[in-house]
């Protein structure tokens, strides 16, 4: 094991956004937050692979100079009633974290899961177009 200081970089992936908040360990201190809107203009774009690169690349870039040299990963999709499936800059962002120079630990996908929630919008037969 690398030594240093590491911390938690929670990644939120839905298909219209993506949102990376670097913690400490206990996840009680925000050391870095960056999401889709502040790295590129249009909304369409804010849940691209590349605006997930640049975001990655912006927050750890923070977490590098508060003194991080490794992050443990969380992936979350929406969730509950609504995808379990990461979006698209999921992916993308962690590797732009490892290319951004942090040691990348432990990946783990923590989306909620409901345990007989209630419906997803859209009514009994679903959306209908």
């Amino acid at each position: 094991m690398v030594k240093g200081k590491w911390g938690v970089a929670h990644i939120y992936a839905s298909l219209n956004n993506t949102i990376i908040t670097i913690t400490d360990i206990t996840g009680a201190e925000t050391i870095a937050r960056c999401s889709g809107g502040m790295v590129v203009k249009a909304s369409r774009n804010e849940g691209s692979p590349y605006a997930a690169m640049k975001l990655a690349l912006t927050a750890a870039e923070k977490a590098k100079e508060k003194g991080l040299v490794g992050v443990d990963v969380e992936v979350r999709a929406p969730g509950g009633n609504k995808s379990r499936s990461p979006g698209p800059g999921s992916q993308a962002a962690i590797r732009a974290l490892a290319r951004a120079g942090l040691k990348v630990g432990r990946i783990e996908d923590v989306t909620p899961t409901p345990h007989d929630g209630y419906m997803p919008k859209g009514g009994g037969r679903g959306r209908r177009i």
